[in-house]
């Protein structure tokens, strides 16, 4: 691809302009947009559930498992972002639809992974060989440079929330992929996976030098818990709001081990919102795809209201000032790049005024 030729009306300045070209060069003078007073990169953006699962269902009946990348997966495109597969700068999203009696074989990658169950029982997936079950409201992970396999023994279809970070592991040019061997892993169904016994105890640790039961993922910083169970996220939000008498709440998921998030790359936070009650308005540097778990509201981003019910997903543009209501009373699921730009020195966040609401989404 050529490198932009700028023009003037000067020739001198035009002849320049054109020997820069030339030499892979570009003045800065000539530049708009590069540096931003804040970020405003992506508009927001909502996909809703009854059009997801549709597709989802479709794609199960008419195409194979082994249609690519040994996976069925609708990844959200975000509009602003020319037809790109990534729902953001730095994150993807996703619905997977796994059929009864499916398997999607092992792979590995450097992006790293999480799933947010949203429909169906019965799926188990491999880590590493740690063999996890999957129920709606779980969340499950599959750090970088992970073996990974879903397995679905059932007759039931089961469909997730995919969320990596391909698109900043992409833009570092460190994605690296290895196919599996023909071969299915042998394991063993246990009512909890082996980083939920070692690791699953609310603030207890092994004392053993056992090694860990992920082994060496890409970072090494990923949490050594596989599997957070919607029973104790639900139990911890409730405790939140009976013990402090508000109407919203919300816990971020870590590793038990450090307290830090769940992936270098990636945080995931579970927010409830009871019904008639409203959030903070927040802005946060940093982009997000919210999951709404279960409940109706509706979520103001920079004075545009986006009404939801259960399943949809919406995308917070970073620096959007940010806050939800709920209807009903309301979970919602969020994924971000916290992490990243923390690591960065490049995280912000504030508080402001409520938004007065300028327009209604329609769709």
């Amino acid at each position: 691809m050529a490198t932009s030729r700028f023009h003037d009306d000067a020739p001198d300045v035009d002849g320049l302009y054109a020997d820069l070209a030339t030499a892979d060069l570009q003045p800065l003078w000539v530049q708009e947009g590069l540096l931003t007073r804040t970020p405003g990169r992506l508009t927001p953006h909502i996909w809703r559930w009854k059009t997801l699962r549709d597709l989802a269902e479709r794609s199960g009946d008419l195409v194979g498992i082994d249609g690519g990348g040994d996976r069925r997966v609708l990844s959200l495109s975000h509009p602003d972002l020319g037809g790109q597969p990534f729902a953001t700068h730095t994150l993807w999203g996703a619905v997977q639809f796994l059929g009864g009696g499916e398997l999607a074989p092992a792979h590995r990658h450097t992006p790293a992974a999480l799933r947010f169950v949203l429909e169906g029982s019965g799926v188990w997936t491999l880590v590493n060989g740690d063999p996890i079950h999957m129920a709606p409201g779980d969340l499950v992970l599959t750090p970088s440079w992970t073996w990974h396999e879903h397995h679905n023994p059932g007759r039931e279809p089961m469909i997730w929330f995919d969320g990596l970070d391909v698109p900043l592991v992409r833009n570092l040019d460190a994605v690296f992929f290895e196919p599996g061997g023909d071969e299915l892993s042998d394991y063993e169904p246990l009512p909890s996976s082996r980083s939920e016994i070692r690791y699953g105890g609310a603030g207890l640790l092994p004392v053993s030098g056992e090694p860990a039961v992920i082994e060496d993922p890409a970072s090494g910083r990923s949490s050594r818990l596989l599997a957070y169970r919607w029973a104790a996220t639900d139990a911890a939000l409730s405790r939140l709001i009976e013990s402090t008498g508000r109407g919203v709440a919300s816990v971020r998921y870590a590793d038990p081990a450090t307290g830090r998030d769940i992936m270098p790359t990636l945080r995931a936070e579970l927010h409830r919102v009871l019904a008639g009650h409203r959030t903070p308005t927040i802005r946060t540097a940093g982009s997000g795809i919210w999951v709404v778990y279960r409940g109706s509201g509706a979520t103001v981003i920079d004075g545009r209201r986006f009404r939801w019910t259960a399943g949809d997903m919406l995308v917070t543009p970073s620096w959007a000032a940010v806050d939800h209501q709920a209807e009903d009373d309301a979970d919602l699921f969020l994924v971000s790049d916290g992490p990243a730009l923390e690591a960065l020195g490049l995280a912000r966040t504030e508080t402001v005024e409520q938004q007065d609401v300028r327009e209604d989404d329609a769709r």
